[in-house]
């Protein structure tokens, strides 16, 4: 029996932690450990490394992933199924632990369903999209570097009067936005989940500029393409001058917070013992009102993340 561990898909702080995690606490139970580089790519292409301490020695600070990722094409013909499982077969690895979204859930599903192989799949994603799942791990991480990044870019706005009007990411889903604006003060927050009130808020927003407000901080979730009507609507409506911060690619790099090595353990350590009281399972681990519990892998692919509406109401009272 041996165990693996890949990620897939976006990187996303606390990878690393999770990684070594996995490394150290299999080698404490006595199970042989295997590092796939470069996610399913890697996993076809056979680039599989039996781990060792040195392996995952001083990375548990780092951002990003030791091992790579990768988003693979070829993953979803058969023929390069059946090399991969080929490849496992070889280091006789049984159970697979996969760092990644939802997509790569969907590919292990049909990986597992095909080949004797068990898998446990880990949230890992800083959009925070996963249905089924409060948390995903490298959230919490993003969230702080868009709090830094937005605190020093208020401090500019403040001292220009100006607006600045701030993208964070968010294919389809606003959870990065609508945390951010709540916990940075923000007084304007554009997501894919609700209808940007636009004439509401002008009303209100001259209403404080005639009586002495001298800037606006506006976010907008990358997947509602809004940024630069934003940008024109408050240069033109608003009447303040104006600058766009595409924060991009930075809020996935960073040093994991403690939270997100916290939660790294803590997945990693259920997955494991999971994994080995199992035979054969197509499993993802979630967390939930404080509690890991693992579901159908179907179960969360099924429908899509519908952010809480904990957090549509509370950004209704942005001021």
């Amino acid at each position: 029996m041996a165990f693996a561990i890949l990620s897939s898909g976006g990187d996303a702080a606390g990878m690393n932690p999770a990684i070594k995690k996995f490394v150290d606490y299999c080698t404490k139970l006595q199970i042989e450990t295997y590092l796939i580089y470069e996610g399913l790519e890697g996993l076809i292409d056979n680039k599989i490394k039996k781990a060792s301490h040195q392996d995952v020695a001083g990375i548990l600070h780092m951002g990003g992933t030791i091992i790579r990722s990768s988003r693979s094409k070829r993953f979803f013909d058969s023929q390069y199924r059946k090399k991969a499982y080929e490849n496992l077969k070889a280091y006789d690895i049984t159970g697979l632990v996969v760092l990644g979204g939802d997509g790569s859930f969907r590919a292990m599903d049909v990986f597992s369903s095909e080949f004797d192989i068990s898998f446990i799949g880990i949230p890992s994603t800083i959009d925070n999209d996963i249905h089924g799942t409060e948390y995903c791990l490298g959230v919490d991480t993003a969230l702080n570097v868009i709090r830094d990044a937005l605190d020093k870019i208020r401090d500019t706005a403040s001292s220009f009067n100006r607006a600045f009007v701030v993208e964070v990411m968010g294919r389809n889903c606003g959870y990065l936005a609508a945390v951010s604006a709540i916990t940075s003060g923000a007084e304007v927050c554009v997501i894919p989940e609700t209808i940007f009130a636009r004439e509401d808020l002008e009303k209100r927003l001259k209403k404080e500029i005639d009586n002495g407000r001298r800037y606006v901080l506006a976010i907008v979730a990358e997947g509602t393409h809004q940024t630069n009507k934003v940008y024109e609507w408050i240069q033109e409506k608003l009447e303040l001058e104006t600058r766009v911060s595409i924060l991009g690619h930075i809020q996935r790099g960073g040093n994991p917070t403690v939270y997100d090595r916290m939660m790294a353990f803590d997945f990693i350590i259920n997955a494991v013992d999971y994994l080995r009281e199992h035979s054969h399972s197509s499993k993802v681990i979630v967390y939930n009102q404080g509690q890991l519990s693992f579901k159908d892998i179907r179960e969360i692919t099924a429908d899509k993340y519908k952010l809480s509406e904990h957090y549509l109401q509370a950004i209704n009272y942005l001021d």
